[in-house]
């Protein structure tokens, strides 16, 4: 866990008071929302593994969702429809989804650490850190919020209509949605400028 903070410790050296880690779910799919997480986290809070939400099991991010909201200073978790990833491009909606989540916090960050390497559309005073989500505590606790709370939400999803199977592949191009769709059709939660670009 140590390692997680040790470029957050370089940063708060600075002279920074306050960071906040973003970090974002689902902008691959076929359908959905895309999420974005911001959290908060006390410095150097130890939070047993802790890490890039991807590297970890369903069942260990569920765990992990509930000791990181309990444990951070503060967190949002935002994110932006279909219709505007439809409308914005998926860049720039998962940005819109960033900021909301940046908004939640109470107090504000001085500084926003995004993982990647675009913070082009963050309206805070923000950094890119490449593979964020496994180097910084903050970002691989926005990776865990935003990754469950999609994943909370394609479940949902997967009650409403069943036949697409959305709790097994999470609005991902997996060969079952391929055939979900094929034979279903896409409905209003596909994101219908990405299933051109499949095809």
């Amino acid at each position: 866990m140590t390692e997680l903070w040790t470029l957050e410790n370089e940063i708060y050296a600075e002279g920074y008071k306050l960071i906040c880690g973003v970090d974002e779910a689902g902008r691959g799919p076929l359908a959905g929302p895309v999420y974005a997480a911001a959290v908060i986290l006390p410095r150097d809070a130890d939070i047993p593994g802790l890490n890039d939400s991807k590297k970890l099991t369903e069942k260990k991010r569920e765990a992990l969702f509930d000791v990181i909201t309990r444990s951070a200073l503060s967190y949002g978790i935002a994110s932006a429809s279909v219709e505007e990833i439809e409308k914005l491009n998926i860049l720039n909606a998962t940005f819109l989804a960033m900021n909301r989540a940046v908004a939640q916090l109470d107090p504000q960050p001085e500084l926003t650490l995004v993982d990647g390497n675009r913070n082009t559309g963050i309206e805070t005073m923000s950094r890119c850190i490449v593979k964020g989500d496994s180097k910084c505590a903050d970002i691989a606790a926005a990776s865990v919020l935003a990754k469950v709370s999609r994943d909370r939400y394609m479940l949902a999803l997967a009650e409403e209509f069943p036949e697409y199977h959305f709790e097994k592949h999470k609005g991902y191009g997996t060969k079952l949605h391929y055939e979900a769709l094929r034979e279903f059709g896409p409905l209003p939660v596909h994101r219908v400028s990405f299933l051109r670009k499949m095809h």
